[in-house]
């Protein structure tokens, strides 16, 4: 009984990563050339600052916040680290699956610049996940 329901949830969770990697390369293509439409990550960080017009000082236990939060959730989300690697691995046959089926349909030059566009996704989650490991091993920062 219990492997049937870890099946299951492996299964969702791959379903939801694959659905986040094809919901990804939609919005790449409808958002076309907007930089950083929605935000995210630090860089958003920094235009909530901006656009609150935080001091220095107010910066500094912004960040802090920020950090602890970050530490917080990595505490949280470590039990399930292995489960979350095995769903990475699924996640990503599913997303190379996908990706064949959508060049397959697309000219030689849209299948190019679908490659683009993954590789740029590719490379901006790479740089997430760096930035999740190193906040990880990071100590955490007292206020």
């Amino acid at each position: 009984m219990q492997r049937s329901k870890t099946y299951a949830l492996m299964f969702l969770l791959g379903a939801f990563i694959a659905g986040g990697a094809l919901g990804f390369t939609a919005d790449r293509i409808m958002a076309g050339d907007k930089p950083n439409h929605r935000g995210g990550g630090r860089p958003s960080m920094g235009r909530m600052a901006k656009e609150l017009d935080l001091t220095p000082a107010q910066r500094v236990q912004f960040d802090s916040i920020m950090s602890n939060r970050r530490r917080q959730m990595h505490e949280h989300f470590k039990p399930f680290q292995a489960q979350m690697d095995s769903m990475e691995t699924i996640g990503k046959a599913l997303s190379d699956s996908t990706h064949e089926q959508m060049k397959r349909i697309l000219t030689p030059q849209q299948q190019v610049k679908l490659d683009a566009m993954r590789a740029r996704g590719r490379k901006e989650a790479s740089e997430k996940r760096a930035r999740w490991n190193s906040d990880r091993e990071r100590p955490a920062q007292k206020p």
